[in-house]
């Protein structure tokens, strides 16, 4: 069972490595301006406010998480294959971003149903996720250098059918009783945490849709860009390997509250000073918190705050929430800065994002998370 959960986010995040590292690059080489580049960027997010809830509806309904996951990553498949051949990039990108929005939420619902209460196993598995995103961005980086940024859609379509031989062999798990939608109510520690999901989001959106760009401008090539994108995952993947021990030493609001003022740090460092290598080198290995731990805390905190029966809905519900209507938020916002003040200004408003979002997740302590 781990095997088949660690194939599949080894082969989905190899994906998403190629995407996030390089795809804006593309879309410059496209000819699309910083502005239409960060709207592109933003329909996938914006897919997920509401997209994910719905396959969650679908899966915790039927059952069919498995099937809906495999759906999803064919057509991701298909809509990258077309890419080249056509002008409507953004049409293209958003009707796939909708029919594909369950597939990673659906996939975290399984691992974590598929562990039994033992949420400290899902770093282990995760970790290789991180892997594959490492994978795809050093081959990346060492392949732009040598041929055109044209040659990236078949990239990313080779590895999404990858992604989809591994959905086939995702275990099945028990379908509980379905929890009517109105027992989902929201209290507020998971308002809190829906709101401290969101910040880290935004906080986010410059790195996302401009850190390749912002590194090219700074005089980096794309091998050394490949090389910082992975030294963030590498300090991820020591996260995920840890997490066992890390869940029990600290509570879930402290690794929430701490990931995010390290984010602060961090988003402030790039956007000032992306001129020194030391200082970018620093503020990459922040990627530990500002995603890993605070990610791995996130969505053991979804699992906790929502019934049996609506787990498809909550981690759908929390990615809806938060990296959909956060990470579409933090691109276009990020893409507006950008435009009126460059990088500074760009990844100071995210390191400011990351800062209110802490206040929200100090406030999970006192429910006890």
């Amino acid at each position: 069972m781990a095997f088949r959960l660690s194939a599949f986010y080894f082969a989905f995040f190899a994906h998403a490595g190629a995407y996030v590292a390089y795809f804006p690059l593309y879309l410059a080489d496209r000819g699309l301006s910083a502005v239409e580049i960060a709207t592109v960027l933003a329909l996938p997010p914006l897919a997920r406010i509401f997209a994910p809830a719905a396959w969650g509806w679908v899966a915790d309904r039927t059952g069919a998480q498995r099937g809906i996951v495999v759906f999803s990553c064919a057509v991701s498949a298909v809509a990258f294959a077309l890419l080249p051949f056509t002008a409507q990039i953004g049409w293209l990108v958003g009707l796939m971003s909708v029919l594909s929005g369950g597939a990673l939420p659906l996939v975290e619902a399984i691992t974590l149903g598929s562990l039994a209460g033992q949420s400290g196993r899902y770093g282990p598995i995760r970790l290789w996720g991180s892997i594959g995103f490492i994978a795809a961005v050093l081959a990346g980086g060492t392949w732009l250098d040598r041929q055109p940024v044209s040659t990236l859609p078949a990239a990313i379509v080779a590895f999404m059918l990858v992604t989809l031989c591994a959905a086939l062999a995702l275990p099945k798990i028990g379908r509980p009783g379905f929890a009517q939608i109105g027992a989902l109510r929201l209290p507020p520690e998971v308002r809190a945490l829906l709101a401290a999901g969101f910040c880290n989001a935004v906080a986010h959106g410059a790195l996302y849709a401009f850190l390749s760009l912002h590194l090219e401008r700074e005089g980096y090539s794309g091998t050394m860009i490949g090389v910082l994108w992975t030294l963030g995952v590498l300090a991820e993947i020591l996260v995920f390997l840890y997490l066992p021990q890390l869940f029990r030493r600290y509570a879930l609001s402290s690794i929430l509250t701490v990931s995010l003022l390290l984010g602060f740090l961090r988003f402030a460092a790039i956007g000032w000073a992306a001129g020194e290598l030391w200082i970018v080198l620093a503020a990459q290995l922040l990627h530990a918190a500002t995603f890993g731990a605070f990610h791995a805390a996130a969505v053991a905190a979804v699992h906790r705050v929502f019934p049996e029966g609506a787990q498809g809905r909550g981690q759908t519900v929390f990615s809806s929430v938060t990296y959909g209507a956060g990470g579409a938020a933090g691109l276009v916002l990020a893409g507006w800065a950008w435009e009126g003040g460059g990088a500074p200004l760009a990844f100071s408003v995210c390191a400011a994002v990351a800062a209110a979002g802490a206040f929200f997740a100090v406030r999970l302590k006192r429910a006890g998370l």
